[in-house]
């Protein structure tokens, strides 16, 4: 499984329309296949919206992109409204939870980082000593590496009722020392950190 995260900059105040277009194009689009999640954000990066596909491969990925514009129906005709487009093809950790419909936020924390070379696979295994008694305080959504784009980039994301529960939890787990897990000791295993806030559109099938 891969999934295609589209991250699109938006005019500014553009958002709600080209959120209207998309929803309107994607009753046909889907028919092809079916999003994952469409966000736009809260806090962070102002005038941005996300759309996720989920795929069986790049080939498959291919394929149905091929389809769904050779149909006539596709793009949503948004292009007057983007200022820039950032793609990406992430593949979920073994241990990820995989993006579900359903009412999980409707906030979503989107947690990205560039990892130092070498890194990854030692992060795995530190989250997995805490990852149990993490998620028994609240969910996981999902956590990926970036496969084709940003090199050496991991992506979380978290769902959480309000932004309150998000503090609640989070002081909470600083305080009892469960999350986050506990370096190697040599500083922390990433260069960079970017934290978005995402809401749901309204026929994004993660609410």
């Amino acid at each position: 499984m891969i999934y295609e995260f589209r991250t699109y900059d938006l005019v500014p105040g553009s958002a709600p329309e080209v959120m209207k277009r998309f929803g309107e194009a994607y009753e046909k689009r889907k028919e092809f296949s079916e999003l994952a999640a469409f966000w736009y954000t809260e806090i962070g990066p102002l005038n941005q919206v996300i759309h996720v596909w989920p795929y069986e491969d790049t080939n498959q990925r291919d394929e149905i992109r091929a389809a769904a514009v050779a149909s006539g129906n596709w793009p949503p005709k948004i292009r007057d409204f983007i200022v820039n487009q950032h793609v990406e093809i992430m593949k979920p950790w073994p241990f990820s939870p995989e993006l579900t419909p359903g009412n999980h936020g409707p906030f979503y924390e989107m947690r990205s980082y560039i990892c130092k070379a070498g890194s990854i696979p030692g992060t795995q295994e530190r989250w997995l000593t805490k990852l149990e008694e993490r998620t028994a305080m609240s969910p996981l959504s999902a956590v990926f590496s970036v496969d084709i784009g940003s090199a050496l980039k991991m992506v979380h994301i978290w769902p959480y009722q309000s932004l309150q529960q998000r503090h609640e939890v989070r002081t909470e787990a600083r305080e009892k020392e469960i999350w986050p897990p506990k370096g190697s000791g040599d500083g922390p295993p990433y260069f960079s950190q970017e934290n978005k806030i995402l809401l749901p559109a309204p026929f994004s099938p993660m609410q």
